[in-house]
């Protein structure tokens, strides 16, 4: 991991930043030859051809760069979630509901292909 990306986790809010382990931990299951960037000043998942931003804010994390149909059904389990265009807010308070199993079929088909 470059200095830069390391920089920014490390500077992840205490309140965020399991969520943000999680979601890596996560995007390392279901693609171990991943490796992360900083693009548009935020970690960015980077496997073959696909990347998969993910912001960190007040609320939460922030999904950008995945495809609607390619989300692993997480989108409609949980519509409100979708902004319709390209990002899925998880906020703190919904991600205890979602499961690993539903975050890893979304990072899977998000980043897969």
């Amino acid at each position: 991991m470059a200095d830069d990306v390391a920089a920014f986790i490390d500077a992840v809010d205490a309140d965020r930043r399991p969520l943000f382990d999680r979601v890596h931990r996560l995007v390392m299951d279901v693609q171990p030859d991943a490796h992360v960037v900083l693009s548009y000043k935020m970690p960015t998942y980077v496997a073959g051809s696909r990347r998969l931003h993910v912001g960190v804010w007040k609320h939460g994390l922030s999904f950008y760069g995945w495809e609607h149909g390619r989300e692993g059904g997480l989108v409609t389990r949980h519509p409100h979630l979708d902004n319709g265009k390209g990002t899925f807010r998880l906020p703190l308070a919904e991600a205890a509901h979602i499961s690993d199993d539903e975050l890893r079929a979304f990072l899977a088909a998000a980043l897969t292909g």
